[in-house]
């Protein structure tokens, strides 16, 4: 906890710097070799966390047994691990799955691409492999969008160096990454005006984690109907191999919603008086209201527009795991980001439930301290940008009242 805290902090002061300059004086301050030599330290970070098993949260056990089924011929929606008919499918990995009392709730997306690397290594470590391509790969693909759109390639660092990115990628190994990957490469394409790209991409990403879903309003009158439907037609087929009796499979999805709880204040405070599912509506509802006002409020095409959605729809969300802001890290790369950059930080108590497991403690709700933390110092953060965008604003009215006065004179 001290050292993801001091990481944390630095990160945040790194952020501090990175957003100072604009334009040329961001590229003066920060050369190329300076971006290069900054890459080099987080693949160093990442590699070092590679090398170490799994964390405990154990999502990627989850993966490889889902890999594996698929390619034994069995259903993951359908097949419940600790049945004792399946016992005999299980290796040393799979056996410490998490809630094995339930099927997958994992899109097919996110299914055919266990498949496709477990049929390469069936493990862990090839997961997580694959997991750290995709975080590098993103780094690539942030390049070219700022590059394209203007900005500083130092901007990459903002993501590169988040702490999140190597404890949960390379070090747990959550397939979030590969959505987060998909959602910038349709960015990426919107850049460069390819919009069926950009649909598809898109569609693929929802068929990983539904999260992006919120995204859609963005995309309005920045793709055709025809590239639209070309994205609902990929994700129909995704889920062709799923189908049972010819029903749309969802797995544990619905118990998530029902049961599952972490880290989710107002979701925690609803839940007394409103249904989940209406609750899970009302998350989705709050990311598309954002991404339609942004669409309206911000015409051109930028990347920060694309984290909000996706941070209003989680903010409202019943669980709230550090690995699903891994949406968000491509992201935040403007002043603007600055609330979610420190959201990504201030996360970082709530690894102690994760310590108090280890303890031989049942798994149940976060010490109240943790999240008087973590959404204590949003709401600090979130006062204090305020107050200086006051201050700004009522320093530009005084600097135009003495030359109106000057023009009335």
């Amino acid at each position: 906890m001290v050292s993801l805290a001091t990481a944390g902090v630095a990160y945040l002061l790194a952020c501090r710097e990175f957003f100072r300059g604009r334009g040329a004086q961001a590229t003066q301050a920060f050369s190329r070799r300076v971006v290069v030599f900054g890459l080099v330290l987080a693949a160093v970070w990442n590699i070092e966390f590679l090398r170490l098993p799994p964390g405990v949260d154990d999502d990627i056990h989850r993966y490889v047994w889902d890999g594996r089924l698929q390619r034994l011929g069995y259903n993951p929606y359908l097949v419940v691990p600790s049945d004792p008919g399946v016992q005999g499918l299980h290796t040393p990995e799979t056996r410490t799955l998490n809630n094995p009392e339930l099927a997958s709730p994992y899109p097919p997306g996110a299914q055919l691409f266990f498949r496709v690397v477990t049929a390469i290594q069936e493990s862990t470590f090839a997961l997580k492999c694959t997991f750290v391509f995709c975080s590098f790969a993103i780094v690539f693909v942030l390049l070219d969008v700022l590059r394209r759109t203007d900005q500083g390639a130092h901007l990459v660092l903002a993501y590169a160096w988040n702490p999140l990115l190597a404890i949960e990628v390379a070090g747990s190994g959550h397939i979030d990454i590969v959505g987060a990957l998909l959602v910038v490469i349709s960015v990426a394409a919107l850049v460069r005006r390819w919009r069926a790209t950009a649909a598809v991409a898109l569609g693929l990403a929802v068929a990983v984690k539904f999260l992006p879903i919120v995204l859609v309003p963005l995309y309005w009158k920045r793709v055709r109907i025809r590239d639209a439907a070309l994205a609902v037609a990929v994700v129909g087929v995704l889920y062709l191999p799923f189908l049972h009796h010819w029903r749309i499979p969802i797995g544990s999805l619905g118990t998530y919603v029902q049961t599952f709880r972490f880290n989710g204040p107002v979701f925690a405070a609803l839940d007394r008086v409103t249904p989940p599912q209406l609750l899970t509506g009302l998350a989705v509802l709050a990311g598309l209201v954002t991404a339609s006002w942004l669409r309206r409020a911000v015409p051109e095409l930028r990347l920060d527009v694309f984290a909000w959605p996706k941070a209003a729809s989680l903010f409202f969300a019943p669980a709230v795991f550090p690995w699903y802001l891994l949406w968000l890290l491509p992201f935040l790369t403007s002043g603007s980001t600055l609330l979610l950059i420190v959201w990504t930080v201030s996360i970082i108590p709530t690894y102690v439930q994760w310590h108090l497991r280890t303890l031989g403690r049942p798994w149940g709700a976060l010490p109240g301290w943790v999240m008087a933390l973590e959404y204590g110092c949003l709401a600090i953060a979130a006062a204090v940008i305020a107050f200086r965008r006051f201050k700004r604003r009522t320093a530009a009215q005084y600097s135009k009242e003495p030359i109106e006065s000057s023009r009335l004179g």
